[in-house]
């Protein structure tokens, strides 16, 4: 996944490392958008939409391993201080979502970096593990290489198919795929392509 992310990284722009992007600034608003999705207003009937909140999650992975990236350090290193990190930590236990969303974004925006062990505590409270996020994560990864062959830096891709955002789309095109799949991010492709004409 971060040789992928820096692939996708590469795309948006070939000296990404040397930009010093705010990765955090974009998981702490991404935070706010999964937050949405699961529901917090007490004033008005909301209904979780927990197939939009874990996209937010895989969306926050996006931008956390892009935090963790670092120029001429292998992707199989990172990887390693990754795993090594989560196994010094004690196991999440059952968490409240909002809760562990606003725990993500506490701590990105004091350390301005991003936390494996308290995004993996989110991950747990969405009902998600690192196999259900890496094939998510494909999906999404895939999404974003389409729109940007269709448009999505100049402005010109169309987020919204038939009245529903592409994400939506993905979530559907996921579903009808066998993840195992030697070619599941060529098919996740296809069959975002097979919709997006009909826009």
């Amino acid at each position: 996944m971060l040789e992928m992310q820096d692939r996708m990284n590469q795309r948006v722009h070939p000296e990404w490392p040397a930009q010093n992007f705010e990765w955090y600034r974009a998981v702490w608003i991404e935070c706010a958008e999964l937050m949405d999705h699961q529901g917090y207003k007490w004033w008005k009937k909301q209904h979780a939409d927990i197939e939009q909140v874990q996209m937010e999650v895989v969306d926050i992975w996006h931008f956390g391993m892009s935090a963790l990236i670092r120029p001429g350090v292998a992707a199989a290193e990172i990887a390693q201080e990754m795993i090594d990190e989560l196994d010094a930590s004690p196991r999440p236990h059952a968490a409240n979502v909002l809760l562990a969303t606003e725990a993500l974004a506490a701590d990105a925006l004091s350390r301005k970096s991003f936390s494996v062990v308290v995004f993996r505590d989110l991950l747990h409270a969405v009902d998600l593990d690192f196999t259900s996020l890496y094939r998510q994560y494909v999906g999404k990864n895939v999404l974003n290489f389409f729109r940007q062959d269709h448009g999505y830096k100049d402005g010109s891709y169309i987020k919204i198919w038939q009245g529903r955002e592409d994400n939506v789309h993905l979530v559907e095109v996921l579903a009808s795929l066998d993840p195992s799949a030697q070619d599941y991010a060529d098919a996740v492709y296809r069959g975002l392509k097979a919709r997006y004409p009909a826009v």
